[in-house]
């Protein structure tokens, strides 16, 4: 009977010991901001971002410019204007740089929808090549390193794979 037991225990130890190293085994990891950050979609993307972003930078520059110019010339002409025509100056002084915080905010929103829209189709590609990957070498579960998680256990870094996958 002793024997018996000692054989059951025995065996639910190998079992509990082989089921733990089977569920530690199915645990992966990636960071997904480098991987992202190495696909060439991305370089594109940022590169198209950029360019908006100048363009968006030269307009609201000269849109300064022109308000600057305009004030400019309305305080040097402002001793020889009537009271009238001074404030209505002004009031067209302030509906241009009113105009010109309408146009940075707009900007500003334009340029994050492009940003979702241009990242959205990469970061989805990118996640379906971790699961298509992680999922091919029997992981249940890939975490994210590059989110501010320090990863602890020893599992496997999926980059290189998910890059080959990705013909990176």
């Amino acid at each position: 009977m002793k024997q018996l037991k000692t054989l059951l225990l025995a065996t639910v130890l190998c079992i509990g010991a082989v089921s733990f190293t089977y569920a530690q085994s199915k645990v992966a990891h990636i960071n997904t901001n480098d991987l992202i950050t190495a696909m060439p979609e991305m370089k594109a993307a940022q590169t198209e971002l950029e360019t908006l972003s100048k363009q968006y930078q030269t307009d609201l520059q000269a849109l300064g410019t022109e308000l600057q110019k305009k004030s400019e010339q309305y305080n040097a002409e402002a001793a020889t204007k009537t009271q009238e025509e001074n404030a209505k100056r002004q009031e067209e002084l302030m509906t241009m740089e009113q105009n010109a915080i309408q146009f940075r905010t707009k900007a500003q929103q334009e340029i994050e929808e492009k940003r979702d829209i241009l990242f959205k189709p990469i970061t989805e590609k990118a996640r379906a090549a971790i699961l298509k990957v992680g999922r091919a070498q029997g992981f249940e579960y890939v975490l994210d390193s590059g989110v501010g998680v320090t990863i602890v256990a020893d599992g496997k870094d999926l980059l290189n794979d998910v890059k080959k996958e990705l013909g990176i």
